[in-house]
């Protein structure tokens, strides 16, 4: 299972920037790695009115590094907070203040992956599991093979959740 954390950074200032970038702080024993997902951006109540806040996210693509803005901010209206949904799995993340001095606040969360001894424990809980559903299949055809064909009811249950359906059984 992953580690969920809250997360939360203010920029403040002209041209301020953060770094998101937990490599290399003592989780290297984790093999899932980390993940950001930002959900809000909003303006603090100490913003100048009018004032126009713009906030960029560079982050790598899957090939090579990019720079989008991703909220515009103005205090005052209705535009003083923007709901997001942006996934960043793939550390590092820069966010960046490129116009106003905000101050702007980003809210989300931070997953931390299962480290390696939990996938050696799931993976051991995943082949019990494996076994105990094989063996439960065997001994259900045995049953039904000891029953004649022209006179058992088959019941067939394709979907879950759902009434299983019985055919009939044409008496001749």
């Amino acid at each position: 299972m992953a580690d969920e954390y809250f997360y939360a950074l203010t920029l403040k200032g002209a041209k301020s920037n953060e770094v998101w970038d937990p490599e290399g702080k003592g989780t290297e024993d984790f093999n899932g790695g980390h993940k950001l997902i930002i959900k809000q951006a909003l303006l603090g109540p100490e913003a100048v009115e009018g004032e126009v806040n713009v906030v960029q996210v560079e982050a790598m693509t899957w090939k090579d590094s990019v720079k989008i803005p991703v909220a515009t901010l103005k205090a005052g209206g209705p535009n003083n907070q923007v709901l997001l949904d942006l996934s960043f799995p793939d550390p590092p993340v820069t966010f960046s203040l490129i116009q106003g001095n905000g101050p702007v606040h980003i809210i989300g969360h931070h997953l931390i992956g299962t480290s390696m001894e939990e996938f050696d424990d799931m993976d051991e809980v995943i082949d019990e599991m494996d076994e105990d559903e094989e063996g439960e299949e065997g001994a259900e055809e045995d049953e039904e093979d000891d029953e004649p064909k022209s006179k058992k009811a088959k019941t067939t249950n394709n979907t879950k959740g759902k009434t299983p359906v019985k055919n009939k059984v044409s008496k001749k």
